[in-house]
């Protein structure tokens, strides 16, 4: 009976794991010996295309499986999607909101994800055919013919609403659309004039072609559909999505630990559109995408439709550093775990740096901790593209001043140096394990200390190496803090020379 159990497990595995290839990264989490999985797939957001190889052997008769063709050329975005050209076949495995899991039938077969609105199910009668439109209203044959490019003489076959399982013929006539009901005889032939019937569509339509005066206009060529706009590629339904434990609040919104189709740990800022303007939420996205570094959190979806908005992010199960550093685990830290730290947030900068990106908030609650101590930069909410080097904003914005340059509290001027400020004060929290900077002191006694120039003292856990870098990074003069680059090379270095005299 062990055996036989054993023997049903592995088989049970094997089929999930090739059935729902995607969610490698998972079944290995749950079978840590996998019977057949490809150790280095890169899991469900990065997929291998590989992976999607296995489950194109051909499709079984099954009323769950149907025959659609694609209405519109669609080029794949990610390894997940499937890249179809119009009058593809493809076979409907799976819905999921907006999208379809699709095996492409035409050429090389090929298993992905494409939008539901690009294809539309077929009979073998039509199949092949560019003037077929399936699912097509009179009032959207009229609007897709009268649509540019078409022209006098576009024409399309349509399904007939008031006559189900027959015809009908639109054709444009210079500004206006003219419709044909195409009628069928009991032994299958068609005709939109009786006594003139024909075996198959097709041929009406060639007699039509030649024999053009009876429907008034020529046909001259089949209808050009027009593409709707596709989502992007990152929206997702917001029903996919279950929030869990509440881990914290920003300025722009709560973030939950959540779960991604009951099965995929996230992390997930749910944001009210009254607490932002559409204009930020834009913005903030547009940099979560084009940003790709191994120290910033990796966006995974968006739900921008209706509200709240959710941005979906990578989990960190570790928490915000601030109070990840003032936990038991983190008090247990030594000097170089903390320069480890330092080091990784200097590095996720510098690509910053590199990209001309101002993030404004550079604070350990906005570092975010994994396994393994690896820390990754998080927020990019108050996050721009600076355009000539120099950001300026308007006294309205909430500002967190103890961790802002002197021109930003005093200005509103924010660039990378100030960035480097922030980034000494960070190193503060680091080497104090998470202390409040400046603390016993308001937000105006802050500034005012700092413009006569004080600066927070050397925390009895630091390194006087350290200390020196703080006080680069405090420089009065913006121009004169050091590059994050410049920063990463002194930290690493010292990493190394601690590591080594450890070792």
């Amino acid at each position: 009976p062990g055996v036989e159990a054993a023997s049903f497990g592995a088989g049970m595995e094997q089929l999930v794991r090739k059935r729902f290839s995607f969610f490698t990264s998972f079944w290995n989490k749950l079978w840590p010996n996998p019977v057949s999985a490809d150790s280095s797939s890169l899991g469900y957001f990065d997929p291998d295309p590989v992976a999607l190889r296995p489950d194109l052997e051909p499709v079984p008769d099954s009323p769950s499986a149907s025959l659609f063709s694609a209405l519109y050329d669609f080029r794949a975005r990610s390894a997940e999607e499937l890249s179809v050209s119009r009058g593809d076949k493809v076979c409907v495995l799976k819905e999921e909101g907006d999208y379809v899991l699709a095996k492409r039938l035409s050429g090389e077969p090929a298993l992905g994800y494409i939008p539901a609105s690009y294809i539309v199910k077929i009979s073998e009668e039509t199949s092949h055919q560019p003037w077929y439109f399936s699912g097509v209203s009179r009032n959207e044959a009229q609007y897709l013919l009268l649509s540019p490019p078409n022209q006098h003489g576009s024409f399309l076959i349509r399904d007939s609403e008031s006559n189900r399982g027959e015809y009908s013929l639109s054709v444009r006539n210079h500004a206006k659309v003219s419709h044909f009901r195409i009628c069928k005889e009991p032994d299958g032939g068609m005709y939109i004039q009786k006594g003139q019937a024909f075996p198959n569509m097709q041929e009406l339509l060639t007699f039509y072609t030649v024999n053009w005066k009876v429907v008034q206009c020529p046909l001259l060529q089949p209808c050009i559909p027009k593409a709707p706009p596709v989502r992007d590629s990152w929206e997702r339904p917001r029903s996919e999505f279950i929030l869990g434990r509440k881990l914290g609040e920003g300025y722009f919104g709560e973030v939950w630990e959540g779960l991604w189709k009951n099965m995929v740990p996230v992390a997930i800022k749910v944001i009210k559109q009254a607490d932002m303007k559409a204009e930020d939420f834009t913005k903030e996205i547009q940099n979560l995408k084009r940003l790709k570094h191994e120290r910033l959190i990796q966006l995974h979806a968006v739900c921008s439709v209706g509200e709240p908005l959710y941005i979906v992010t990578e989990l960190m199960r570790k928490g915000n550093l601030q109070s990840y550093l003032s936990s038991l685990e983190g008090k247990a830290l030594r000097t170089l775990h903390l320069i480890s730290i330092a080091c990784q947030v200097a590095d996720g900068m510098t690509y910053l740096e590199e990209q001309h990106i101002v993030h404004r908030d550079l604070a350990a609650r906005n570092i975010l901790v994994g396994d393994n101590l690896t820390c990754k930069i998080a927020d990019f909410g108050l996050a721009r593209l600076l355009k000539d080097d120099i950001y300026s904003t308007s006294g309205s914005t909430k500002i967190p001043v103890k961790w802002t340059a002197p021109e930003v509290a005093n200005y509103h001027t924010y660039s990378l140096k100030s960035d480097v400020w922030s980034y000494g004060i960070l190193l503060y929290e680091v080497f104090t394990y998470g202390q409040t900077p400046y603390e016993g002191m308001t937000n105006q006694e802050t500034i005012q200390q700092i413009s006569m120039g004080y600066r927070l003292p050397r925390p009895s856990t630091c390194p006087p190496e350290i200390y020196c870098i703080m006080l680069e990074c405090w420089k009065g003069n913006a121009e004169e803090r050091p590059a994050f680059i410049v920063l990463r090379e002194k930290l690493c270095s010292l990493y190394r020379r601690l590591h080594s005299s450890l070792s």
